[in-house]
């Protein structure tokens, strides 16, 4: 039985260059500060584990995705100066993985079609 589930998440892993993670902890406040009043997200946080850093994040359908990147985009490119992306997952039912797969392609990113569950 298929999902009627839209949400998709992206999962962005970042490897922070030496002596720049307290710049990048900075950013990274910057972009829950401006992620904040997004219509479309779901919920949005950055974790930790040494020079690693994570962001969970999840939204009602990939427009509501595509609206994060272009809203938080100048802060992104202050945070590629300092951090690379070594891993990034892109999860969602395959209708609204369609509407990212260009925008995304750059990223390169791995995309995972969501098959059957629930969402309450």
């Amino acid at each position: 039985m298929p999902t009627l589930d839209t949400c998709c998440t992206i999962n962005p892993y970042f490897k922070v260059a030496d002596g720049q993670m307290t710049k990048f902890r900075e950013l990274a406040d910057q972009c829950v500060a401006q992620t904040r009043a997004e219509p479309k997200c779901l919920y949005y946080g950055f974790s930790y584990d040494g020079d690693l850093a994570f962001c969970r994040e999840g939204y009602v359908d990939a427009d509501g995705l595509l609206h994060h990147l272009g809203n938080v985009g100048p802060i992104l490119q202050q945070v590629f100066t300092i951090a690379e992306i070594v891993r990034l997952e892109v999860h969602g039912p395959e209708a609204e993985l369609a509407k990212l797969r260009v925008p995304l392609a750059k990223l390169n990113p791995q995309f995972y079609a969501l098959d059957s569950g629930f969402r309450r």
